[in-house]
């Protein structure tokens, strides 16, 4: 079994405090992705958006689909419940990566947990203010959700580099091939994101091929999320934490 040792803490000998989280990964990859599309159904049938599909269409943003109510009754308690399952994520796989290092590096995964978190913290200025309408509220949606995913990109391709790199120094053939599905699943959003910019500086109207550029990146984004739990699984990480006091 994998698991992380934190070294030098101030407390009792022989103190364990067990956390027995597997299927975060799974969580927080599929919670979001039922919620936008539960919203995108409530929004629709309420008559707030256009009836589409917008990976074809590019009628709505996610923002839309999850703006009004009653759609918003879902989509917004879904999204302050992801920043939180998201900071969660980040930490335990800074202690994942560790662990699998055997402490041979123990700053390894750092920066990835710290882009990660920030992307969960811009993540909350993105809910607070979706669905206001003066100009300083629309600035701040807008910058909190492009540093969402911006810094979760970020760190996903962090993540899935060091995966593989480590996976293949511990002859873990499985976790590395989870690993290039990762990374493959990291750069396209990232290309994407490239491409959206290209649009948006040359299209009249780009709003269309934004769109379904934001759906396909959010869906592929938490799809990222799920594979976690196979890499997890595969070595027998169970987000167990044994505390030891300092020597």
């Amino acid at each position: 079994m994998v698991s992380a040792i934190p070294d030098g803490l101030p407390i009792e000998p022989d103190y364990c405090h067990a956390m027995l989280l597997r299927l975060l990964p799974i969580i927080a990859g599929l919670m979001p992705i039922i919620a936008i599309h539960l919203s995108l159904v409530v929004a629709i049938s309420a008559g707030s958006i256009p009836s589409c599909i917008p990976y074809i269409d590019g009628c709505t943003s996610i923002s839309a689909a999850g703006r009004y109510e009653p759609a918003s009754f879902i989509f917004k308690p879904a999204m302050m419940s992801q920043w939180m399952l998201m900071v969660l994520y980040w930490l335990f796989n800074a202690a994942w990566l560790r662990a699998l290092a055997d402490d041979a590096d123990k700053a390894i995964g750092r920066w990835m947990g710290v882009l990660g978190v920030a992307g969960a913290l811009a993540l909350i200025i993105y809910v607070t203010f979706l669905g206001t309408q003066a100009p300083f509220y629309e600035f701040m949606r807008r910058f909190g959700v492009y540093l969402y995913f911006l810094f979760t990109i970020i760190a996903q391709i962090m993540l899935a580099r060091h995966t593989i790199v480590l996976a293949r120094k511990r002859s873990l053939g499985s976790v590395a091939r989870i690993g290039r599905w990762q990374l493959g699943l990291a750069l396209v959003p990232f290309a994407l994101g490239a491409l959206n910019l290209l649009l948006k500086a040359t299209l009249e109207n780009p709003d269309p091929p934004e769109n379904v550029i934001e759906w396909i990146f959010a869906l592929l984004m938490h799809v990222y999320f799920m594979l976690t739990w196979i890499s997890w699984r595969e070595t027998g990480f169970d987000g167990r934490f044994t505390v030891r006091p300092e020597s």
